[in-house]
């Protein structure tokens, strides 16, 4: 007698689950990492964005302004929307270096914040990375 048996054996789904699981190993820090360095854009943005916003503060008053109240730079967004803080330093009448600080301990989840700096000069740098 000739029996008809549908479906499939233990050992094909064993292997389907396998392959699944190392794409996703595969797929996942990847992904991870492009999500890191979008979220980094807003660092790149809004440091340019101050350049700018003191280049024209330093036109009009001969300094350059400590506080974003001072350049009328604000980042929208509220709470989670938002993943850096921005400070500065040594401002002068000749000099600034402003900071963007990742918040909530890192943007990939970790204890390491991620810190770009931006001077006078307009020289863009990755003090800490956190995107490894």
């Amino acid at each position: 007698m000739k029996t008809n048996k549908k479906g499939f054996t233990l050992i094909e789904l064993m292997i389907v689950v396998a392959i699944i699981g190392i794409l996703a190993a595969i797929a996942i820090p990847n992904f991870l990492n492009y999500q890191c360095k979008a979220k980094q854009s807003e660092a790149k943005q809004s440091l340019g964005t101050i350049a700018k916003n003191q280049e024209a503060y330093v036109a009009e008053f001969n300094k350059y302004a400590d506080s974003s109240v001072k350049l009328g730079f604000q980042v929208k967004g509220e709470g989670s929307k938002r993943y850096y803080t921005y400070s500065y330093a040594g401002v002068s009448s000749n000099a600034y270096t402003a900071t963007a600080t990742s918040m909530n301990k890192g943007i990939k989840g970790t204890a390491a914040d991620d810190k770009w700096e931006i001077n006078e000069k307009l020289q863009l740098k990755n003090t800490t990375n956190a995107c490894q």
